[in-house]
């Protein structure tokens, strides 16, 4: 063994079982290296869109200095990341959506009392030649551990923002977005009304998403056979969503039988049974971070059964009320109270509730029936009631409609041939002046639709 020193590694984010580096081999990785600088033409694809998001977000907050975080790693197990993706307030910002946005922080810094100039803080990509090592044994940040990142001058030209090292930042006062509530909600409503290229991104994301949902119909046959079939459910879809954006934009939900029951189904480990229903709640979030988010209810035998027909077209009656409520001017919860009232009428038709006033249809349908959607699933959750629960729909609002009715599979007050019914219909709308343009319309919706879909698609596959 040779009694050589080896290099020290302060700073570095090496591992415990990594192996000592000699001077002799540090040298050597230092040395005859080709230049490898990007394209001089390389820009973000929101290049352009981004000055406009700033100046707004200044003349919220003239005189002072903001602070907007990417987010850092967060350990999974031991030595072992998450997947990074950078806070969705930074990457409205900046454009930057990439994994490589690790610790950085955008700065808006007051210049005058009516305006910021926005600094970048980054790490940029590290030298080759200076002795520090960070390129080969930094298994965080190192370019050949991680990837390659682009050097200040390489971020200025990808940005149009100035950019300076990381280190450089300290800890400067201001608002900062990662605590300042107000900041916060401010930075969630300037994303409430989408631009022109957040709306195709959005159709982007719903035209993967469709395309996800086509391939789990196709693996119906192979998932059926396998004990674990609602996680081969999750699977088909994740490839699906990894192969054509960033991958899923939230846990994918693949819930059959009494499953679709819970909300947030994401064990995803049961078996499929052809004589239930799978309840599939999926979106793709495209490179761009802006994610579809939709749910069908389908029968795994092809065919509805009368009590599953039935259970299916009260909610999709709900959806249609709840859809027809959605134009400028409306009260966000509109669209929410149209289809509980055809909700809670259904149920008291059925005898389940004694008259369809009150709330009591709650009790099987548990949640609201939509939400903002965008660069978050849930987009623009930090907003004023006042300007979203409590406000009014505007032409570029994104959302979704998803009425439920579960039923659970104890329920008592249920008969027992609905019990353990799960049906869950979301589409994903943007709001235009005279309505709202059904983005998600290339998925069937009613029961012969999907019937007819599902028997084509696997008579293809």
């Amino acid at each position: 063994m040779s009694d050589t020193p080896s290099r020290p590694t302060a700073g570095l984010n090496t591992g415990s079982h990594d192996l000592p580096v000699s001077p002799e081999l540090s040298r050597f990785m230092a040395s005859d290296w080709a230049p490898s600088p990007l394209p001089d033409s390389t820009r973000i694809p929101a290049y352009a869109l981004t000055p406009a998001r700033r100046a707004r977000l200044s003349a919220r907050f003239p005189g002072e200095r903001l602070i907007i975080p990417a987010g850092e790693l967060k350990v999974r197990s031991n030595d072992c990341d998450h997947r990074f993706r950078p806070h969705s307030a930074y990457a409205w910002l900046t454009g930057l959506t990439g994994e490589d946005q690790v610790g950085h922080v955008l700065v808006l810094e007051p210049a005058g009392p009516h305006a910021h100039e926005a600094v970048l803080y980054l790490r940029p990509r590290s030298s080759r030649a200076d002795g520090t090592e960070e390129f080969y044994r930094d298994r965080r940040y190192g370019e050949f551990w991680v990837g390659r990142r682009p050097d200040l001058a390489e971020a200025e030209r990808l940005t149009g923002l100035r950019c300076a090292h990381l280190d450089t930042l300290g800890s400067p006062a201001g608002r900062n977005a990662a605590t300042d509530t107000e900041l916060a909600a401010a930075l969630s409503e300037l994303r409430l009304v989408k631009d022109a290229w957040e709306v195709e991104q959005l159709q982007l994301a719903v035209d993967h998403t469709t395309a996800g949902f086509e391939d789990v119909v196709r693996a119906l046959p192979r998932a059926l056979a396998h004990p674990r079939g609602e996680r081969w459910i999750e699977g088909v879809f994740g490839l699906r969503a990894r192969a054509e954006g960033n991958g899923t934009g939230y846990d994918t939900i693949a819930a059959s039988g009494a499953h679709a029951c819970v909300l947030h189904w994401i064990r995803n480990d049961g078996r499929l049974d052809g004589d239930e229903l799978l309840l599939l709640d999926a979106g793709v979030e495209t490179d761009s971070l802006y994610t579809a988010d939709i749910t069908r209810t389908m029968p795994l035998s092809g065919h509805f059964s009368s009590v599953q027909r039935q259970v299916y077209e009260l909610v999709l009656a709900a959806q249609d009320a709840g859809i027809a409520a959605l134009r400028p001017g409306a009260s966000f919860r509109d669209f929410h109270r149209a289809g509980m009232r055809v909700i809670a009428e259904g149920l008291a038709e059925w005898g389940v509730l004694k008259h369809p006033e009150g709330d009591l249809h709650r009790r099987y349908t548990l949640c609201s029936s939509g939400h903002m959607l965008g660069l978050d699933v849930h987009d623009c959750a930090k907003a004023r009631a006042e300007t979203y629960l409590d406000g009014v729909l505007e032409e570029g609002q994104v959302l979704t409609v998803e009425p439920g009715l579960y039923l659970q599979p104890d329920d008592e007050t249920l008969p027992p041939e609905l019990r353990g019914i799960g049906v869950r219909i979301e589409d994903d709308l943007v709001i235009t002046a005279t309505g709202a343009r059904l983005m998600s319309g290339a998925l069937p919706r009613t029961v012969s639709g999907i019937e007819d879909w599902m028997g084509a698609l696997i008579d293809g596959s």
